[in-house]
């Protein structure tokens, strides 16, 4: 009698058994490491395609309030042509316009519909309350108090972005609509975070060579994406994310179309993305009672990230954060690594 198999599931989970990315990281010398990381960041901007064509960022502030012992402003970008970028840029009050301050990159993480108000510390209904208790959320508002100049972009299909409808698959949708055009959401997410720096470079406040990136969860993909691709983010802190695509995604399905491009896992898994920050600085944040991102799975990526590191020499600029909490920023160690690095 033949043997049948009828599970989808059992199917991707044996596809995917033993899968080895084509460009995964498999050196340990320095000449490896730099010969990979030429090769993998030109697969990487393949992959991602081309991004959208420039335009003047036409940026506004439509207010500025004082919030306690910060300033709370509003700010609006063009990323491209039908794009525009709302932001919630928080700074202490006491900072000077003297182009000698660090300033960091904030991004959200689901639910679509809270969008970045609760990392910026935005505390307008039960729903951000909950949020920001939770997973300790508002660390941009958190770094703003602790003395950086913090941009929080709303990302698209997020919050102010999300025309939905109350749809709960807004990621997947925007993923498919892009996709039949060949431009992908993460790609499109990607471009306006380097609008942000664009942005922060205009900002009499900001030094631009001192300018790090943050993110939690989806953010965290963000974050590590970005920072791949963009040599002007000089330090970056990666919470709940890195992990083998082999258990969040094949295995559990664990992620959404806005944080994807096509064939991403046949070149490259997560760690090997992060790895791509090498030798600039990279903070880790790992929570053992992550219920997203399984500990043990995070572990396992963060040794692919050593790994990388050590064979680019720079083992001392990666640092990670073990903390007892769950899917959440847990603040033991970030404050002192942009304080440090940036």
């Amino acid at each position: 009698m033949a043997n049948r198999h009828f599970s989808s599931s059992a199917y991707w989970k044996q596809k995917a058994k033993d899968w080895t990315p084509l460009h995964s990281f498999k050196g340990e010398t320095k000449v490896d490491w730099e010969a990979w990381r030429t090769k993998a960041t030109e697969q990487l901007q393949e992959l991602l395609g081309v991004f959208p064509q420039k335009v003047d960022l036409a940026a506004e502030v439509e207010y500025a309030v004082e919030d306690g012992d910060l300033i709370r402003e509003r700010v609006i970008f063009d990323s491209e042509e039908f794009a525009s970028v709302p932001c919630v840029l928080l700074r202490p009050k006491t900072m000077n316009a003297d182009r000698s301050n660090a300033a960091i990159i904030c991004c959200n993480g689901h639910p679509v519909d809270l969008g970045k108000d609760p990392v910026a510390g935005v505390r307008s209904s039960p729903e951000h309350e909950k949020a920001i208790a939770l997973m300790n959320y508002n660390f941009g508002e958190q770094m703003a108090k602790a003395g950086f100049l913090v941009i929080v972009p709303e990302l698209r299909g997020f919050g102010e972005r999300n025309d939905s409808c109350g749809r709960k698959d807004v990621c997947n949708i925007n993923f498919i609509k892009g996709s039949i055009l060949g431009i992908y959401p993460q790609t499109l997410n990607i471009w306006d975070i380097k609008c942000c720096v664009d942005y922060l470079e205009t900002r009499d406040e900001v030094d631009p060579g001192r300018i790090g990136m943050m993110g939690l969860s989806y953010g965290g993909t963000m974050t590590a994406f970005t920072a791949a691709i963009e040599p002007r983010i000089k330090a970056a802190n990666v919470m709940g994310y890195i992990n083998p695509f082999a258990e969040f995604g094949i295995a559990r399905g664990n992620f959404c179309g806005s944080q994807v491009v096509p064939e991403i896992y046949k070149y490259f898994d997560t760690h090997d993305i992060a790895g791509l920050i090498a030798p600039r600085p990279l903070l880790v944040d790992m929570g053992i009672y992550d219920d997203c991102f399984f500990i043990q799975d995070l572990l396992k990526g963060y040794e692919g990230v050593q790994r990388i590191y050590a064979a680019a020499d720079a083992s001392s600029n990666l640092d990670s954060d073990i903390h007892a909490h769950g899917h959440s920023f847990a603040g033991n160690k970030a404050f002192e690594f942009f304080k440090k690095h940036l």
